[in-house]
């Protein structure tokens, strides 16, 4: 019996992994009927197989499935790059707009926003060092309205509903349009010796120290005068290459590079000694300035292909790398503790050609070392594909993925083929504390003192003395006869910044539960819980 080669796939999610179920097609020439029997054979063995493999385990493994995290990163990133909507909306509109918006992500289990606060060397927030951007305001160093600062209240507004605020910028891109006009207070006019032209870019050169020392003040201002629970960079470092275009950074090699005994063959290390020295110079920066605000990258999904590195270490994977290409040394900043969390843009299909999601998550899985690891989902590629079940199932599975960051958040408040109701009706249905960062801070906040209850027409307000320590707060619901178990996110009732929280009614007088607060810190700790029986 002759088989061609071509072939249908079946892909079969077993005790979390993929198995392929794999159906050749016959030529003319083949007895069908023999081919038939054969194939059911194979498929009814491989049934089994799954069967005997998986039975032992599947009750605990549905039961797992089933478990919503407590503890989760679920954050949105929020770009203003070629965005043209704010620059038509007044300071009133934008509010309302950003209400709505932060209202419905929450809704959606949202915990952390990423916002672009600099995407061009500009500024989305009230800046001495920077102009105002022309994504902001139609064209740059025009001020809004009133000096309205958008990032601080969009800090305020993510505060008061809990979540995160990461300040995101783009270290090195001064403007995405080589035609752009800049303001006249802008660094390009300023010192233009200190900028390259690539790629239709303008960009810092990364080779002069003296820009590493301007983006780390500009990091310095941010984090001095804004209360940002992060700062956040994505895979903007050298730029992504043209083919056949070399980066033009003669000038500074020539000075800075062949100085310290780099040689043209070994520009390549000097270029990620220049990143290196910036992501660990902002690590410093920030610690020194506010210890709690984290800092995280968000790299290129592809640290190196496997058949680039000598050992072999790298991923299964053929495409643009952050290490060769983009002279990024994620694993170094890592290893080093310079960046606190780490979100690879894991885009790609279940099953790509070059870059497949699973080999990929397993990767990082295996690379994570202390940096918290999350996993930025292409929101719009992942429900094209119907991948979205299983992208968060493998986000769960492995020890040291700790969430999930989505690009961008408009696709889910456009509710992207039922992402947002997927992600509120299942995936998200409870609430999710960050993971605690106890690398950098692991003493658990005070208790939370003097709960006292105050009854009211419709219901029930609690109140507490606020702890020192305590950022916020979360207060658990157990029915009567439940078990208190202060990981089972069902049964948060609330987490709020308020030393109170109200609670009505059920079935007033009858009900008997209990209630138990916990104070969490600015790096996410928890304290133990104060509890107290009431009646509903």
């Amino acid at each position: 019996m002759k088989l061609t080669r071509k072939r249908k796939h079946t892909l079969f999610l077993i005790n979390n992994e993929y198995f392929e179920y794999k159906v050749y097609l016959c030529d003319s020439k083949t007895d069908t009927s023999v081919l038939m029997r054969g194939r059911y054979i194979y498929f009814l063995l491989f049934i089994v197989f799954c069967l005997l493999t998986g039975c032992a385990t599947s009750r605990q493994r549905l039961k797992d499935k089933d478990r919503i995290p407590k503890r989760e990163f679920r954050g949105a990133w929020i770009q203003t790059v070629f965005q043209g909507e704010y620059k038509d909306m007044s300071p009133s509109q934008m509010k309302t707009d950003f209400v709505r918006k932060l209202d419905f992500l929450q809704d959606c289990g949202i915990n952390a926003i990423v916002f672009q606060v600099r995407p061009e060397a500009d500024a989305f927030y009230l800046s001495e060092l920077e102009p105002w951007s022309r994504f902001y305001t139609g064209t740059q160093g025009l001020a809004p309205e009133g000096n309205f600062d958008l990032m601080a209240f969009l800090i305020a507004e993510c505060h008061k509903r809990n979540m995160e605020f990461h300040a995101w910028l783009n270290p090195y891109r001064a403007a995405a349009s080589a035609t752009l006009e800049f303001a006249e207070s802008h660094i390009v006019n300023t010192y233009p010796g200190r900028f390259v032209r690539y790629n239709n870019q303008i960009l810092f050169d990364p080779g002069q120290p003296q820009n590493r020392h301007f983006i780390c003040d500009v990091v310095k201002d941010i984090v001095s005068r804004y209360d940002v629970d992060a700062i956040h960079m994505d895979d903007y470092f050298y730029p992504y290459p043209a083919a056949g275009v070399p980066f033009p950074d003669d000038k500074s090699f020539e000075r800075y590079g062949k100085s310290k005994g780099y040689t043209e063959a070994t520009r390549g290390d000097w270029r990620r000694e220049n990143v290196n020295t910036l992501i660990k110079e902002l690590k410093q920066t920030i610690q020194a300035a506010k210890p709690w605000v984290r800092f995280g990258i968000s790299p290129f999904g592809i640290y190196r292909n496997k058949k680039s590195t000598p050992d072999g270490s790298g991923s299964e994977t053929s495409g643009l790398q952050n290490y060769d290409d983009l002279y990024a040394d994620v694993l170094c900043w890592v290893e080093q503790g310079w960046i606190d969390y780490n979100i690879p843009q894991l885009y790609w299909e279940i099953g790509h050609a070059s870059a497949d999601y699973v080999p990929l998550i397993k990767w990082w899985d295996a690379h994570a070392g202390d940096a918290h690891l999350y996993i930025g989902q292409d929101v719009a590629r992942t429900m094209k594909s119907d991948h979205l079940a299983q992208k968060m199932e493998y986000a769960r599975t492995y020890p040291h993925v700790g969430g999930n960051c989505f690009w961008p958040a408009n696709e889910i408040l456009w509710n992207n083929k039922g992402v947002a109701d997927s992600l509120k009706q299942h995936y998200h249905r409870y609430p999710a504390l960050i993971p605690a960062y106890t690398n950098m801070y692991d003493r658990s906040p005070e208790m939370v003192k003097n709960l006292k209850v105050e009854k009211q027409a419709n219901g029930i307000m609690l109140n507490w003395n606020a702890a020192s320590t305590s950022h916020y707060y979360v207060v658990y619901y157990f029915a009567k006869g439940e078990k208190v178990d202060l990981n089972n996110p069902k049964c948060i009732f609330e987490i709020t910044q308020d030393a109170a929280c109200f609670l009505p009614y059920r079935n007033k007088g009858k009900d008997s539960f209990r209630v138990v607060v916990t104070a969490v810190d600015r790096y996410h700790n928890e304290s133990k819980g104060e509890r107290i029986k009431l009646k509903l």
